[in-house]
């Protein structure tokens, strides 16, 4: 074998070692998809990226997986949807009108409790006290009790201030109900304005606050709800000593 035929030889097994590689990843890609479909596909409720992680093999990159799992569903019945750090199958929004029918009626909110909803949103982590100074008015617990009914407004934690009220904030059934990927995606001013749901006689300062980037995280001035407070809050039975 010439010098230049054994060269030729060396680069071909290179290139086909390579053909080989690129074909375990792109095989080792598909599976991840597949896997990552399946679990989707099972759940309940959305599947957090971290979940994702632990269950499909490792060395794999669960947003591209994911991104392209999301491409593939693009154009079909049924979207994959990212709300927040999770993802979920939805179906596409042109198509909604297909299942209204069938759709239990839920009760609408009352324009107090959608003013409330509104303020926890944008104003995130926000006491009671602060939610009616913002107001104007006085909130009634019975509107509280119902958006935490609803699951889109959670109790986050407690002011680190004197009588350590308690915080507000929304959920991930919040951002998955109104289609949101995460709060940021919130409609600002102009949109607002050209929903005509603000008035085009807004004052020249009025500004539309720009929402929390990770609602999941307590804030330095907030401490977390322990048994006792959720005791206190009644979200939480008292345990029962044994005689």
């Amino acid at each position: 074998m010439t010098e230049e035929e054994a060269t030729l030889f060396s680069a071909g097994r290179s290139n086909a070692a390579d053909e080989q590689e690129q074909f375990e990843r792109n095989l080792a890609f598909s599976e991840a998809k597949r896997m990552a479909e399946a679990f989707v596909f099972a759940s309940a409720t959305p599947v957090s990226e971290k979940l994702l992680a632990e269950r499909l093999p490792d060395n794999i990159d669960i947003a591209s997986v994911m991104n392209d799992l999301r491409n593939d569903y693009a154009r079909r019945g049924i979207n994959l949807v990212r709300v927040d750090d999770c993802w979920a199958f939805r179906t596409a929004g042109d198509l909604g009108f297909l299942l209204n029918r069938d759709a239990l009626q839920q009760r609408k909110l009352s324009r107090a409790a959608l003013e409330v909803l509104a303020i926890i949103a944008y104003h995130q982590p926000v006491t009671r006290a602060e939610i009616e100074e913002i107001r104007g008015v006085e909130t009634s617990k019975g509107t509280l009790d119902l958006l935490l009914e609803t699951g889109w407004v959670r109790m986050r934690g407690r002011r680190r201030t004197p009588g350590r009220p308690v915080t507000y904030g929304t959920t991930l059934d919040f951002l998955d109900h109104f289609g949101l990927e995460e709060l940021g995606d919130l409609p600002g001013l102009d949109e607002l304005k050209g929903a005509g749901l603000l008035s085009a006689r807004m004052p020249a300062n009025f500004t539309v606050p720009m929402p929390m980037n990770d609602a999941g995280t307590l804030t330095e001035e907030e401490d977390p709800l322990t048994d006792i407070d959720l005791e206190e809050l009644g979200l939480f039975s008292p345990k029962v000593q044994e005689e």
